[in-house]
């Protein structure tokens, strides 16, 4: 992601004027907004009304959610897809705790954000919201930053914006009630320094170390994760070179849509063909990319003797999943150029596994699309897989495509495609069911331009459905397509071997269409192919508000990637 640090509407961005500001509050929402913030979403309380307003006075757009969880998501997706540093903002204390789930999700995923709070006043010991907040954010991954007084509150802005871009952290910035009423010092300025962070070359002898087990490689992949995906046209480059394919992480899934040489997702998302194919690699280059447990398999992609590249920016990161037989801290765009470099000094180019033939089976085989499998339909429910290639075929292609998750979220991940690296918005780092919703509309406020698409469950769509009010009401023409077996499918699959009581994990039918209606979204529900035409229907309109398909699925017995998390449980 390549982060945006100015506002074209405001001010010199080297310069915080304070001439119109009265207090700190305000001071900070204006300081965050020549900041270059791009957009803010939060459920207002008296701890948060002024600084909230003086965001939105400095030309900051707001979203006014319904629970402090969907707007700490909202912000994530929309940082992750827009490029730019979202804002959450809560009240203190028990604002703070609602937005928690969301705030672990970003902090994990090192999203680039900024929560902005309200505190107690540090006098205010037995007040109902006093929580310690600090130890909160640290908690769940974030950075704790507080404003301290009216004399440091820019500089301390300043650091939390800064460190939230540089480190791509997602900083908890704590505002407390006594201070923000503190008066600021009219006509007063502030240097603030906004270089952009500076990208980490890789020492020469890396570079040449890679160069060389390149050189050495008969049958090379590139797998590129989250870290990767501001780096693609030099992955790109330096794969067509040395003949290698090209893979992704499924955080940074489309990034090489395009490419004929492009296996797709790596990892439990992989269709056969591309799941045999990079276990067969005699080399494996991660660039910004874990290589976790979801991404190898637990392994199961890496072969006894396949060499292992990990190139990251952050040091703690190489090896940390798995032994690598190479290690290069810096930064993917800049590492993929100088290895490149060193292979055009040494004239080298092979064609390693870029054949016709593979580009032809590439194209037949590398998509869940293309994948035979038998129809699971019955006269009640549809094959999630007959749903999910119908809707793909039918939805426009220029889509941004969001996903709760569950048993089901292969199916979106898997069979409806995506035009790249920002049409795809995955919010899996916690495995938390519920983010989904406010996932889809945070990527939707990030691009305008496409049509948000989300694929969830019953289970996570009736968590989080106080935010189809906000779909509705923000005119978002948001698909949701709810995969609607009754239940938490994945346990339901999980302990269905043991002979477990389930009841616990399942549910009576809910008319979910119904619901979605009384909300002012339209809905339909579909049991078969014969009852998408108001899909279509729906897409040919005005698309004044949200669609929801209750899907009322068949059980397709426990989804292949469903195996695979519960073995890291």
């Amino acid at each position: 992601m390549t982060l945006t640090t100015s506002n074209p509407k405001a001010a010199p961005a080297h310069e915080v004027p304070t001439s119109n500001t009265a207090n700190v509050a305000e001071l900070v929402g204006t300081t965050l907004a020549r900041l270059g913030v791009g957009h803010a979403f939060g459920v207002v309380g008296s701890g948060n009304f002024v600084v909230t307003n003086a965001l939105r006075k400095a030309g900051v757009p707001y979203t006014a959610a319904r629970h402090e969880g969907g707007a700490a998501t909202m912000a994530d997706a929309y940082g992750r897809m827009s490029g730019k540093v979202g804002v959450a903002t809560t009240h203190q204390g028990c604002g703070l705790t609602n937005a928690i789930t969301g705030i672990g999700e970003a902090a994990k995923s090192r999203t680039p954000m900024i929560v902005l709070t309200a505190d107690t006043a540090a006098s205010a010991t037995r007040s109902n919201f006093n929580i310690d907040q600090d130890a909160l954010a640290v908690s769940v991954g974030a950075v704790a930053e507080r404003i301290h007084s009216a004399e440091t509150a820019v500089a301390d802005t300043v650091r939390a914006y800064r460190t939230a871009v540089n480190q791509r952290r997602t900083v908890v910035l704590s505002l407390p009630t006594d201070i923000q009423g503190e008066q600021v010092v009219a006509g007063s300025t502030l240097p603030v320094p906004l270089d952009p962070p500076q990208r980490v070359r890789p020492t020469e002898a890396a570079a040449s170390q890679l160069a060389v087990l390149i050189q050495q490689a008969q049958r090379p992949v590139f797998v590129a994760g989250r870290g990767g995906r501001e780096a693609g046209p030099e992955i790109a480059a330096l794969a067509e070179v040395v003949g290698a394919l090209v893979a992704t992480s499924a955080v940074a899934h489309g990034l090489f849509n395009g490419n004929p040489y492009n296996l797709g997702i790596s990892g439990g998302f992989s269709s056969p063909f591309t799941a045999e194919t990079i276990a067969d690699a005699d080399l494996i280059v991660g660039w910004g990319c874990a290589l976790n447990m979801w991404t190898m398999r637990h392994g199961t992609l890496i072969g006894e003797s396949t060499t292992v590249v990990q190139v990251d920016l952050d040091d703690s990161a190489l090896g940390a999943n798995r032994a690598i037989d190479l290690g290069i801290l810096g930064d993917c765009a800049e590492t993929a150029a100088a290895v490149l470099q060193e292979l055009h000094t040494s004239r080298y180019k092979a064609t390693g596994l870029r054949t016709y033939e593979m580009a032809q089976r590439i194209a037949e085989h590398a998509r869940w699309n293309s994948v035979e499998t038998e129809d699971l339909s019955t006269g009640q429910t549809i094959d999630p897989r007959v749903l999910s290639r119908a809707l793909d075929a039918l939805l426009p292609e220029n889509r941004i495509v969001s996903v709760d998750s569950g048993n089901f979220m292969g199916y979106p991940s898997t069979y409806l495609a995506v035009p790249d690296e920002f049409g795809f918005c995955f919010t899996q780092a916690f495995q938390s069911i519920g983010l989904g919703l406010s996932t889809a509309i945070g990527a939707a406020v990030a691009r305008p331009d496409r049509l948000p698409v989300l694929g969830t469950g019953d289970g996570g769509f009736l968590m989080a459905i106080s935010e189809l009010e906000t779909a509705v009401r923000e005119e978002i023409p948001l698909v949701v397509i709810v995969y609607n077996d009754s239940a938490y499918g994945a346990e339901v699959h999980h302990f269905d071997a043991d002979d477990a009581d389930l009841d616990v994990v399942r549910f009576p039918t809910t008319d979910i269409a119904s619901i979605a209606a009384g909300y002012g979204a339209a809905a339909v529900t579909v049991r078969g192919l014969e009852d998408i035409t108001p899909v279509e229907e729906w897409l040919s309109g005005p698309r004044q508000a949200p669609l929801v398909i209750d899907a009322r699925i068949a059980s397709d017995g426990g989804a292949w990637w469903l195996a695979e998390a519960f073995k890291g449980h």
